[in-house]
This record gives structure tokens, sequence and C-alpha cells, in this order.
């Protein structure tokens, strides 16, 4: 079912919220879309490409009527917008996020909104090391993989508007449990970026390397340049599963620098084979 609303309220009109508020309006899937932010300057850039009708710098104030809310802003900041809409929305209104990390914040929804739960969690898996509404398109979510947090006491009208919300929009939707999406995403979205910019401070202690620089690395510390507040807050809401994911990823870094001090060559031609096959099953190639 390709949901339609009357009234679309995006709080946080960045690169996320800024591409939603197009993509609903490319599509008819919504009458109206207010943008709801801190910045004025951005809400004044997002009202100028057409990503929203109105913009708002009260929460309280934009999302008055609204029978869709989405909450693209750091996870950080979910939790106390969902305390502070919690009694102010619409009480037929669905509301829906798109933060980097689920358990956190489906938990602290289950055990303090009324139930059943007309909040889902979500997570499109569309990000970029670009930001803001000026890099925002109306094309950002198709077939992009858009985590839904499987029904669990949810109104089953509000699961059923926000998968249809994602798949309007283009997207592919995948349901599944908030700590499971949590340990998954840390070892093939956090610990990648983490591991980038790693690589990236690596060499940049090296000091001008502009004239060696070559695709390798443009390519490996390409999400590098993500904003680093989103990165801390995804690291702080994602603590645990991320701490395991580097633990591991120290004892391999460990296990590879001791097959190069020893010269041995077939355990690193293993290791690289492994790590091949390990990524075509991943990309499904």
């Amino acid at each position: 079912m390709t949901a339609h609303f009357n009234t679309a309220a995006i709080v946080g009109v960045g690169l996320l919220g800024g591409s939603l508020g197009l993509a609903l309006k490319a599509r008819r899937m919504a009458d109206r879309v207010y943008g709801i932010g801190r910045r004025q300057e951005s809400l004044d850039t997002a009202l100028k490409l057409g990503a929203v009708d109105k913009t708002f710098l009260d929460l309280s104030e934009g999302i008055r009527g609204a029978d869709l809310i989405v909450l693209c802003t750091p996870a950080a900041l979910v939790a106390g917008q969902l305390d502070t809409i919690a009694s102010l929305c619409d009480p037929s209104a669905v509301v829906t996020d798109v933060a980097s990390t689920k358990a956190e914040i489906c938990a602290h929804a289950r055990a303090t909104w009324r139930q059943p739960l007309r909040f889902v969690g979500s997570h499109p898996m569309a990000g970029s090391e670009k930001y803001g509404p000026e890099h925002a398109t109306d094309r950002l979510y198709e077939n992009c993989v858009t985590l839904v947090e499987c029904a669990n006491g949810h109104a089953a009208d509000a699961h059923e508007v926000v998968c249809g919300l994602w798949k309007g929009v283009g997207a592919r939707v995948v349901e599944i449990d908030p700590a499971v999406h949590d340990a998954l995403v840390a070892r093939s979205s956090h610990i990648p970026h983490i591991a980038s910019s790693l690589v990236a401070s690596l060499a940049g202690n090296l000091g001008d390397i502009r004239s060696t620089v070559g695709k390798g690395f443009r390519d490996v510390t390409r999400v590098a340049g993500g904003r680093p507040e989103i990165w801390r807050d995804i690291c702080l809401t994602n603590r645990e599963a991320i701490s395991e994911g580097l633990a591991e990823l120290a004892k391999r870094l460990d296990a590879v620098r001791a097959m190069i001090a020893e010269s041995d060559g077939n355990s690193l031609d293993a290791f690289f084979a492994e790590a091949q096959l390990a990524r075509k099953k991943a990309l499904g190639e």
C-alpha cells in the first residue's frame, strides 16, 4: 500500500528530511509538507528548493494537525523529541524517524508512549558524506533498503502506513528487530565509518600528501567526510554493538599484523581471498 497524507511534518530538513519532502511532493503523496528545524537558514533553503510548503522553528506548532511526523534529526535528539510530541501530536498521527540506531529509541518509545504504539522506528540506508538541504534529491530513496521496526505492539495501521511511506518513495522495506538492527549495522555501517576515519587520520599525520593520493584512498575515506556530530551520536547510541565489533576488528588486525611481520604469504593470500568472497556475498554479487 502506498500511503497518502494530508499533512506531513518533517522535523529536520537536511539531506534526508529535504529529500523525503521532495519525494513526497514529486509523487503527490502529501497535500502539504511542513518543515521544522532549528536553523532558519536551512528551512529557507528547503522552502526555496520546494522540499517543503511551510516552515516552523517551533516543534509544537509545526506538528499541529499533521497525520505523519518524520523525525529526521540526529539519533541523540530523537528520544527527547518523542517526549515532546507525545502529548502534542494528533492521537491518530503516525510517527517515525530515520536515525541510524534503533534499540534505544524504540525502547524509549515503548516505555513512554501510549499503547498501541503509533511510533514505528525506521532507518533508510541512504546516507551520504554530503549533508544539508542543498544536496537533497527526490530520488534519494529509490531502491534504498529501509529497515523498519518489526510489528510488536504497534497499531496495525501505523505500521502499515510507515511501510507504505517508504515503499511509496521507492525504497525496499525490510522489517527487523531493533536490537538485531543495531548489531548488524554496527558491522556493516558504523564500524566501516570508524575505520574510514582512522585511515584518513593516519594519512593526515604524514602532512601534505595530495600529490600521492589515488582513487583507493578516496574510495576508502569517502564517508569520513560526514558530519562529526552525527557519527558521535551514532557511536554513543550504539555503544555496546560497536564496542563488541571494534574488539573483534582489533583481534583481526593483530592477526594480519602478525602475518605481515612473519612474512606469512600463504596466510595473507587466504586472508585477502576470504575478504574478497565475503564482500561478494554481502553485496549479492
